[in-house]
């Protein structure tokens, strides 16, 4: 029975760098993960707390809706009809709060509106879609279009009739 474990100190050594390996991992997974991990899933369940606990920024559109009604008016005949107001504009929380301090930035709309409209392959057929580069000569699209309608007026643009 000797001559059968006379070659076995190897592996039990082997068995002892796997347990010590085990150990540590262990050890150092209790240290760096926090306590709610798991509690309601895969994630921190202390996160929760963490993001209600930051400032409010985003105002809603209800808020914007309540002082430019004659944006909305706009908005109802146009293509953005269903596009919230901080969607281009931001969060305006402090806007909202102290209107007469706190302007909103004025937006370059030749980079905004590309977000959304710049042709994409991956976007359906029926989104209008530009090839920002070919399509305005490198005039912003607030020289053609107007942001909260953005139908073309012919008429406007062009000084003739539709």
């Amino acid at each position: 029975m000797n001559a059968a474990f006379k070659d076995a100190a190897h592996l039990f050594r082997l068995a002892a760098v796997f347990v010590v390996g085990a150990l540590v991992f262990v050890g150092v997974r209790a240290a760096l993960v926090p306590k709610s991990f798991g509690q309601y899933g895969h994630y921190r369940a202390n996160a929760l707390a963490d993001i209600a606990a930051r400032p409010v920024n985003f105002a809603s559109h209800q808020a914007c809706e309540d002082c430019h009604s004659d944006i909305v008016e706009k908005k109802k005949s146009g293509k953005h009809v269903h596009v919230n107001c901080e969607a281009c504009h931001g969060a305006l929380a402090n806007h909202v709060n102290d209107p007469g301090s706190v302007q909103p930035a004025k937006l370059d709309s030749a980079v905004l509106c590309v977000r959304c409209h710049e042709a994409n392959i991956a976007k359906p057929q029926a989104f209008p879609q530009v090839v920002s580069a070919e399509h305005s000569g490198g005039a912003a699209c607030n020289t053609c279009h107007q942001p909260h309608s953005p139908a073309m007026d012919i008429a406007e643009t062009t000084g003739g009739t539709k």
